[in-house]
């Protein structure tokens, strides 16, 4: 599977909130799909797309079983999930090719939280030990160009403690022993330092690495960082099994957490590939077991054969990384993108900073949600004949398009998240009755579409200056106020040539109930050939 990259996306929620996404199997569709990704959710922040397919879900390879079970498996993880996803293409030429997804040595993934992956710039994380001369380094607060008030290193003494653990004059602290200060005063965060003792852990960026996040409106955390410049390593073991297997056990331990490695035999496999007593096991094949059962483990490790790579920390390491707040998978995550190709896989184009939006021209970029009212949304979508885009019309005063926002030419760009800019106009009027009791669109007024069009810049949600936001619709008006609105016609060209004139259909009456009870046909992908199921939202 060259040249294929899974994501290993983290994704977390706070109690009460939901993941933000739709998990389907579809009829004539294989895999388990991600739909409907709600705007400013974790799932949309984190970088799924509409049309991932789930592989794993917290390590367990699930692409080949009972989609119910799957949503399970995600709901029984509680506010944190795991999943290795593949991108829609990647996915359906691997089916092609007859493509074992369940092997671990097919893929090479690429870990990703918020939606970054290997391409991107990274914040680093910089442990530091003091010594008798302290920390080596000052802490200032400064405005950027942006008038945002940051906290950044200072006076880094050259060969001292920080300068040695990799910060740099400049760098902007994010995180201290796991714990965002960005919003911390100076004196809050230097009593920080001071509680941590004689060590102490940062997330820091550099000023090119601040500038992608800001771009991008990026939340930065440690599940972005790097973790190469941590002095303690997790260790990747290769066990070849013997005659006598590979001569060591694995277990529980009372009050500790995870699997532990114990009892290894002198001149075993395990001694050979450099196993130490005690170490927590992560990892099986790249494949993380903290959430697994003992059982589980060792059923995983049994499957790999005469072969296996684990993946384990000492004491001392498993400390540092959680000290961190990451995991030490990150570790072998870094060493397989340091083995990928320069030139990233064409499902996965590397990340680059945008161009910096004109905020006059983002300003004409509206993302408008609306609830259906029984007089519809209120609103035509036209299009021209044998011509890309589509553009809203007669917008109808108080209903529910108006008090949201759109306005008469709003070109539509997004459609529930989902990009029209090549849709048919049959195909945009299609998602629009499929979205159910409420909508949401990302348009862009003339001047705003012809601007970024002439600049080759992707018209996305994260082009929004901060000021920006989703309009919501206002108060309903009354009864009296509402007036109908009656679907139009198709208008047809009275002749072949007249390629230019416009066609216009209601798309304001969808015909779904809303996506929360939505069935659908029983499925017929390999996922759950025999079972009937409807949209989960999780």
């Amino acid at each position: 599977m060259a040249g294929y990259r899974p994501r290993v996306i983290v994704l977390s929620k706070k109690p009460g909130q939901s993941f933000g996404f739709l998990l389907r199997v579809e009829q004539g569709e294989d895999g388990h799909l991600i739909r409907n990704l709600e705007r400013g959710s974790p799932a949309k922040l984190v970088g799924l797309k509409d049309g991932d397919r789930i592989l794993r879900v917290n390590g367990t390879y699930v692409d080949e079983m009972d989609h119910t079970r799957v949503v399970d498996l995600v709901k029984e993880s509680g506010a944190s999930v795991t999943f290795h996803v593949l991108d829609v293409a990647s996915y359906k030429q691997a089916k092609t090719e007859g493509v074992d997804l369940s092997d671990p040595h097919a893929t090479l993934t690429q870990h990703a939280i918020n939606g970054v992956g290997g391409g991107a710039p990274k914040p680093k994380l910089c442990y530091l030990a003091k010594s008798s001369g302290g920390y080596g380094f000052s802490l200032r607060s400064i405005k950027d160009e942006r008038g945002d008030v940051g906290m950044f290193m200072t006076e880094v003494a050259p060969g001292g403690v920080a300068g040695r653990a990799g910060v740099k004059t400049n760098d902007r602290l994010i995180e201290v022993n796991g714990e965002n200060t960005e919003n911390a005063t100076h004196d809050q965060i230097v009593e920080k330092v001071k509680a941590s003792g004689s060590s102490v852990m940062f997330l820091l960026v550099d000023e090119d690495t601040d500038r992608f996040y800001k771009i991008k409106r990026i939340r930065i955390g440690a599940g972005l960082a790097t973790a190469k410049l941590l002095p303690l390593k997790p260790r990747i073991a290769d066990l070849v099994k013997g005659s006598d297997g590979y001569g060591y056990f694995l277990r529980t331990e009372p009050n500790k957490t995870g699997h532990f490695i114990r009892d290894i035999d002198r001149g075993s496999p395990a001694e050979r590939a450099g196993l130490k007593e005690m170490d927590r096991l992560v990892a099986v094949e790249g494949v993380e077991v903290d959430g697994c059962s003992h059982e589980q483990v060792v059923d995983r490790i049994r499957q790999c054969g005469s072969k296996c790579c684990l993946l384990v920390v000492d004491e001392d390491t498993d400390k540092l990384y959680k000290m961190g707040g990451v995991s030490p998978l990150f570790y072998l995550e870094e060493i397989m993108e340091s083995l990928l190709p320069a030139t990233p896989p064409p499902s996965y184009p590397e990340s680059v900073p945008a161009p910096v939006p004109d905020p006059v021209t983002t300003d004409l970029l509206k993302l408008c949600k609306m609830e259906k009212t029984s007089a519809g949304y209120g609103f035509h979508l036209n299009g021209i004949q044998g011509v890309f885009g589509q553009y809203v019309k007669e917008v109808v005063k108080g209903g529910a398009a108006d008090r949201a926002g759109l306005e008469d030419e709003d070109m539509v760009v997004e459609v529930d998240g989902v990009n029209v800019e090549q849709s048919s106009h049959e195909q945009v009027v299609g998602l629009i009755r499929k979205s159910g009791s409420s909508l949401v669109l990302l348009v862009a007024g003339k001047q705003a579409n012809d601007h970024f069009k002439a600049k080759g810049v992707a018209i996305t949600p994260q082009l929004f200056v901060p000021s920006s936001q989703a309009r919501s619709p206002s108060p309903a008006p009354s009864p009296s106020l509402a007036r109908s609105h009656t679907p139009a016609q198709i208008d047809t060209p009275a002749t072949l040539e007249e390629v230019q004139e416009e066609e216009e259909e209601e798309a304001a009456e969808p015909d779904t109930a809303p996506h929360q009870a939505r069935e659908r046909t029983p499925s017929v992908s390999s996922a759950a050939s025999s079972c009937s199921s409807v949209d989960e939202r999780l």
